[in-house]
């Protein structure tokens, strides 16, 4: 099980090591927990390269909050494994650009959070098998403000497929052999 609440380059770079772990435990599928406010995009960017190359299915599970990046990295989990506890909350917004400097630097970084934008709008909308413009649209009608949602708004958008946690269930099998090896003297 991994537990997701930043979204900086350690963070990444954990979840990166626990989801290559995973790999090697002989588990069915990789549950995800998020719990999270969110954070920087090119670590969510990294998170979501290790969940589209996973050989696993991935199972994503908001526990309180998944708000911005958060958000995001919940709609990559596989078609029918997104679980959002009842009383969770999903915050949904446009990319942040912090950007200061000349003005052509300020053009640069707008060009690069508006791509940004374009790219989670339409891989989220693939996700939950929206339109491509689905999300740009709901957020555009919103005014590009923050847009919240609970669990039962989630789900009408397709953005959680089950409301609830689920149980996970773990057993261990363990094979042990026992043997003499003869000494040659």
């Amino acid at each position: 099980m991994i537990r997701v609440r930043d979204f900086d380059p350690s963070s990444a770079s954990d979840f990166s090591e626990q989801m290559r772990k995973a790999h090697n435990t002989g588990q069915t599928m990789i549950p995800i927990i998020i719990d999270s406010y969110g954070g920087q995009v090119y670590s969510l960017l990294s998170m979501v390269s290790d969940i589209k190359n996973s050989r696993l299915p991935v199972a994503t599970i908001v526990q309180g909050k998944a708000m911005s990046c958060g958000a995001m990295l919940f709609s990559f989990g596989n078609p029918g494994m997104r679980y959002m506890d009842q009383d969770a909350t999903l915050m949904i917004h446009d990319v942040s650009s912090m950007a200061w400097g000349k003005v052509e630097e300020v053009k640069a970084d707008a060009a690069e959070a508006e791509r940004l934008n374009q790219k989670l709008y339409h891989a989220m909308a693939e996700n939950c098998g929206k339109s491509k413009n689905y999300f740009l649209t709901q957020i555009h009608e919103r005014g590009h403000a923050d847009w919240y949602l609970e669990a039962d708004e989630a789900l009408e958008h397709n953005l959680t497929t089950t409301i609830g946690v689920p149980s996970v269930e773990v057993s261990v099998t363990v094979d042990m052999k026992i043997f003499i090896s003869t000494v040659s003297g």
